[in-house]
Parts: C-alpha cells; structure tokens; sequence
C-alpha cells in the first residue's frame, strides 16, 4: 500500500481463464503514463460512460474511505515531536477533509511498525508520535481518533501491519523491553528491515494478542490489513527462514506452500478470535491488486505482474471464498488500459471472485498516481467509478472506494478529487451493511418539529421511545414540496449524524433556502448500518 516499494511487473503473457486480487502500485517502463481513450477499448459496454463522463445516479449506500498513514509519518503526525495539542488538531483537520469530499470511513494506521498508538502492555509507543519509541505522547491517540471520528458519523478502521517490526534492520535501536528484543529468535532481518517470522507460532501468537488487545479495548468499526504479508522479494536476498521451516514444516514438501499455510492459518484464526470477541467488527484486507496471473493460473486474471500468491505468499482468493473476511480491498492502483494490470479486467475479476461467498469489494485507488503524474488524465479516477458502478449494476456488487493516501485528498491534484466528488459524491452516503453482522432492531425516530430558523430549517425528533433499543445514527431525508419523501432516493439523503447522549435529537439544515417548501423524514441506524423504517413526513413552508 505503502509507495516504498513499487515491483516490476512481469513481462506480458498469455493465458486461459480470469482471475485476480489486490493492493500496490506497478513500476518500471511498462507503467509509464499510458492512457487510451477509454471508449475505443475492448472492455464492457459502460466503458463508454467513463469516457463521456456520462452522468451516474448516485448510490444510497458505499463506502467512501481514506487511508490515513502514520508510517515513516506519511500523513499523520506530519512529523515526529509535534505535541499532543498539535497531533489533535491535525487529526481534526483530517476528518475535515473527510467531510468535505463527503466521505463516510477512515483507515488509520495504528500499528505501523509493531508498534502501538495506543497504551498497549504488549508493544511500545510508536516513534512515528514523539520521534522516540517508548515515549508516552501525553494522550491516547486511539482513543480519541474513535471518538472524533464517531462524533462525525465517520467509521472507524483500525489499520495494522502484522509482521513489519522495524523499518530499519538493527534489533539494537529497538527500546530493551521490545518483543522483538525480549525474543530475538521471533525475528529475523530482510531488505533492509526487520520482520516477525510468520512461520513461528509464538510469533504468530504475539501479533495476534497486540491486535485483539485494541478489539477489546476501543470501539472500533473495522480491523484492516493492508499487503504487506511475507516481505516482497527483494533482489539477490533470500528469506531467512529455513531453519523455521526445518522445525515447523513438517507435511510440505515445498517451503512456499508452507508459508502460504503460515498467512492462511494467521488470517483464518485472527477473523475467528475478532468475532469472537466483538461479533459486529468488520475484518478487511487490502492486498496487491493481482493474485496470480492467467498464465500462470487458469484462476487468475488476464494481468502479467507481480502476483501476490507467489510473491508474499498472500492466498487472497482463498480468502474470500472460505468466507474468512468481511471485506476485500484490493489496490487496483493501475490505469484503464496498462497491459500488464488494466483496472479494466481486474476490478471485475475481483468483483465475479467476491460475488461467490459474498464478501464486501471495495476497490483501491491509487490517488498519490495523479500527484505523481503516471496518472495524467485527471479524470482517470472518476472514470474508475464510473465504471465500478457499471460493474455493480451487472450483479458483481462494488461496494465502495477507498483512496490512497490521505495527503493527496486535499492537494486535489489536477481537480482528480473535486471531479470524483461532484460526479459521485454530490450526496452523503450510508456505508452498505453487512447481513451477516449482528443486526440490532432500532425503532423508527418520532420527528417531534421541523421549523424555520434563522439557520436553516431545524429538526428534532426523539429516538424511539423511553426503553427502546438505542440508535447509533441517523439519516435524514429531504425533498422539496409537500411529501411523500423516499428514503430509497439517494438524492433525498442530506445528512448522517451520530446519535447523541439521550433522547432527543437535533440537526440544523443550513442548505435549506427561504421561502421553500420542504418536507423531512429520518431514520435510524445500528452500528452496523441497518436501517429502520421512516419517520412520520413533516413539511416546512
């Protein structure tokens, strides 16, 4: 996920069948700025759209995400040694961003480094806080990121790397008390840095505790991964893991097929202990974008790169059809019609591959591309949801975007982020819910008043009655004239808001104009997003 390392793909081949997974940026000559007018490719019909920047109805229910990175202080903290007031008021200014392009989630790397940014018994502070590890920032960021985030309706991911210890490859610049220091043996140095060894059960057992330590302390939404498994190859260096595998491979004859078996059992397990835990956290990954290609499996996708089943022995399509994941986000981080990786054949290969055990897709967009200019149609990524909403509408659900990374949000390189936003996101959306996820019955909220202000028109209704199941949210309908509203209609949508200390609820619609007859309705929602019926309509003259 991360742009410190960018694989070369592999040269183009042939093959039978399609198939694929996600996650990375593709480097190299073949990933030059290659654009094509996307209407003259041989691609699905709805290609044409993308190309005429045809205008799509807007979607109810999506997720609309960011990753917010904290390693090697990516996004946030900007930079090491800021205090806790000035990490707080960065953090805002980041759910501002989120607001203004009318996202609904955020990814927050939180576990960069076998690290924590929280107070964890298990590993130490982050050094991406204070510039020092070890080192108490004065406050718990985890703790209030959930609750800033919460406060805004705004989902909250917890992002984790499981296996990267240390960016640097010297266990001696680690804090005394550090795992990896206390046990030595858990760890072993590789391109330049240092890693858990996956293939070690009481590695494997570490990482899992420091995780499921936050999902049980924090309310968060989501435990998200992103691809960074196994190491990616680096040239000329071999993984140190033979003895691991003389100890603890017993039945496989191939180490390969064995590390798989390590990534499996870890991703397998950790779902497991996750719901088990706390049933409604949503667990995701986001790996590399390509599984494997054709040539090399008849399952795989019509791509020639870098395949992740090889290269960090990452089983992504196994995956999501044992059902141990809620979601997939793979990084589709390439342009309509790169030959090595089109985000023309992946993203419904990725989209046919969820659709059999039903897993939420979310595709990766590699935003930081525009920036850079490999990406030089600043419509690229709005024509990407173009034709995921195509997909979609085929039956092969996409459910949502998630955007790489957080710094280029604002920059709004090329007008690439206004251009998605008033194309896709001219509305607020709800996140799509997960059936399989404990649903909880919240009543429909009794709309008490609707009347003029110097503001707007103010809202208040009451949620449910005295005793009832607690909402977690609400949505809130509007429609111009005297009624009926239907909160089917996604233009109808104008606001989401987190459900506030007791019964009674507010909310100001500023956009309302005077003079205007409007009428209102607003519903209810549980954590996880299920919604109730409406209220009773009531009109504004």
């Amino acid at each position: 996920m991360t742009p410190f390392r960018t694989p070369e793909p592999a040269k183009p081949a042939v093959g039978v069948d399609r198939r694929g997974f996600l996650t990375l940026a593709v480097a190299g000559a073949a990933a030059s700025a290659f654009t094509v007018t996307i209407g003259t490719m041989a691609a699905p019909s709805s290609t044409a759209h993308a190309a005429e920047g045809a205008a799509f109805a807007p979607r109810k229910r999506e997720l609309r995400a960011m990753w917010i990175s904290s390693v090697v202080n990516i996004d946030w903290p900007s930079r090491t040694g800021l205090s806790a007031d000035q990490q707080r008021a960065e953090f805002l200014r980041w759910l501002d961003v989120a607001e203004q392009f009318r996202l609904n989630a955020v990814f927050v790397q939180v576990r960069p480094t076998a690290d924590a940014f929280w107070p964890s018994p298990l590993e130490p502070w982050s050094q991406y806080l204070t510039g020092v590890q070890g080192q108490d920032p004065g406050y718990d960021p985890l703790a209030f990121m959930i609750d800033e985030a919460h406060a805004r309706n705004l989902e909250f991911h917890a992002w984790y790397n499981p296996y990267r210890v240390s960016m640097q490859a010297d266990p001696a610049k680690l804090v005394p008390e550090h795992p990896a220091r206390q046990h030595p043996e858990w760890v072993w140095a590789y391109g330049g840095k240092l890693y858990f060894d996956p293939g070690l059960p009481e590695a494997q057992e570490h990482i899992q505790r420091a995780i499921l330590h936050s999902v049980e302390h924090y309310d968060l939404d989501g435990v998200h991964f992103d691809d960074y498994f196994y190491p990616y190859p680096v040239a000329g260096q071999t993984i140190p893991d033979a003895a691991t595998f003389a100890t603890h491979g017993a039945g496989f004859a191939d180490i390969a097929d064995w590390r798989r078996h390590n990534v499996d059992t870890f991703v397998r397990t950790i779902s497991e202990r996750i719901k088990q835990a706390k049933p409604w956290v949503k667990f995701g990954i986001s790996p590399f974008g390509i599984w494997r290609n054709r040539a090399t499996d008849p399952a795989g996708s019509e791509t020639a790169g870098s395949q992740s089943y090889d290269n960090q022995y990452a089983d992504t399509r196994r995956w999501v059809l044992e059902g141990w994941l809620d979601y997939i986000n793979p990084q589709i981080y390439w342009q309509f019609g790169l030959a090595v990786a089109d985000y023309l054949k992946l993203v419904p290969w990725w989209a046919d591959l969820a659709a059999e055990s039903g897993t939420h897709l979310y595709i990766g967009e590699a935003l930081y591309k525009v920036t850079s200019g490999v990406f030089t149609d600043p419509a690229e990524l709005a024509n990407h949801l173009d034709f995921d909403r195509e997909i979609d509408a085929a039956g092969t659900p996409v459910h949502g975007n998630v955007y790489f990374s957080a710094n280029h949000i604002p920059a709004d390189p090329k007008g690439s982020m206004s251009l998605v936003r008033e194309r896709h996101y001219a509305h607020p959306a709800i996140v799509p819910a997960m059936e399989w996820l404990p649903a909880t019955a919240v009543r429909p909220p009794v709309l008490a008043n609707v009347s003029r202000t110097d503001g707007g028109v103010r809202l208040s209704w009451n949620d449910a009655a005295p005793g009832a199941v607690r909402a977690t949210s609400f949505a809130v309908y509007r429609v111009e004239g005297d009624g009926p509203v239907d909160v089917e209609d996604a233009t109808a949508l104008v606001a989401t808001l987190r459900a506030v200390d007791g019964v009674r609820q507010t909310w100001t619609d500023a956009a309302a104009e005077p003079g205007r007859t409007y009428s209102y309705a607003v519903t209810a929602l549980d954590r996880v997003w299920n919604e109730s019926a409406p209220s009773a309509v009531r009109t504004v003259r």
